[in-house]
């Protein structure tokens, strides 16, 4: 193929495996990194992946703030793949902090993308914009679910929320070709420091966690996650549909855990193997205010469906278990877990 791509936000760990996968394709790639610093440790992330980029990838300043570069990464590229997002470090000072360069970043890509004639766009949601501001039930959220922005829900899944309404009302205004992936956390092999915020799960159950409380998320490769994106750039049936890639539906923290512990063996005893009750986890963070933070999803439970994914584009991602060992795995080998864990 000689069809070029431009994947924004190329040194993420998310961007780095949908530009590794572009390539071995065949596709050109065209990166945007918002200092060209970070050209060297993308093409050695790359490198670790086992993708040969070469010439065939190419790199370009440009940030989701301001104007400047977007004309020309998107010019003469047949995709956007619109991956980069700003992910806060703690709670913003004001919501508007994290919402505005969200929505906004977002729209900047889709209106360079439409002006250059771009044939789709595949944007990278989360399902943070799928499955909260709800109840939880035994309903399967699946991808006509939205978050309900006006509830309590924190500023980064309202930011998340926000910014995909905005990139459908554009695609509708401009009748501009549009496709969004919804992933849960996502998980899989690291190939150095910089990875995903997920990630950090797996290394505090090595670190000083000896108890897991429950907690339930869903899990997705980041391998997987990444060829979803592709599939969802070419399948004729997936223009302005949205897809929530998840291994499959929530899992407990204790069950990765056990995970872990059955795939590493010795390496991992120092992961724990007791769940605590809800009710003993309340009253710890009484005097402990570090798990404060739990308790608004202290068991709960948001079930969801990757039936769409599955059927309408024949992805077939690896188990939550599968996602998380590798993560594990990953780690142990660049010496990224305790010395305990080694």
């Amino acid at each position: 193929m000689s069809d070029t791509i431009l994947v924004t936000g190329g040194s993420g760990f998310l961007g780095a495996r949908v530009i590794a996968q572009a390539l071995d394709a065949g596709y050109r790639v065209r990166t945007t990194v918002r200092s060209l610093d970070r050209e060297t440790q993308v093409r050695q992330d790359l490198e670790a992946m086992g993708a040969q980029a070469g010439d065939a990838l190419t790199f370009i300043e440009a940030d989701l703030t301001r104007d400047d570069n977007w004309p020309q990464a998107v010019a003469g590229c047949r995709y956007v793949q619109h991956v980069a997002s700003p992910f806060p470090g703690g709670q913003p000072d004001h919501e508007d902090d994290l919402i505005k360069p969200a929505r906004e970043g977002t729209l900047r890509v889709l209106r360079a993308a439409h002006d250059a004639g771009v044939q789709r766009v595949v944007l990278t949601s989360s399902f943070a914009a799928v499955g909260y501001g709800k109840p939880a039930s035994e309903h399967a959220f699946t991808e006509d679910d939205w978050t309900d922005p006006d509830a309590d829900i924190p500023p980064y899944i309202k930011s998340k929320t926000l910014a995909e309404r905005a990139a459908w009302d554009f695609a509708e205004r401009s009748g501009s070709e549009l496709a969004a992936v919804n992933p849960v956390g996502i998980f899989g092999p690291v190939v150095g420091p910089d990875h995903s915020s997920s990630i950090s799960m797996i290394t505090q159950l090595f670190t000083g966690m000896p108890v897991t409380p429950r907690l339930h998320f869903a899990v997705v490769d980041v391998r997987d996650a990444a060829e979803l994106h592709l599939r969802a750039m070419t399948d004729p049936k997936a223009a302005g549909q949205r897809f929530i890639a998840a291994a499959g539906d929530a899992v407990s923290l204790h069950q990765i855990a056990q995970a872990i512990r059955e795939r590493l063996g010795d390496a991992a005893t120092a992961v724990p193997t007791i769940e605590l009750p809800d009710e003993v986890v309340r009253q710890a963070a009484e005097t402990n205010p570090a798990l404060q933070g739990v308790l608004p999803n202290l068991g709960v439970i948001r079930h969801l469906s990757n039936d769409k994914a599955r059927t309408l584009l024949g992805w077939t991602p690896r188990s939550s278990e599968d996602a998380v060992a590798a993560t594990a795995e990953s780690l142990l080998a660049l010496g990224l877990l305790p010395v305990s864990a080694r």
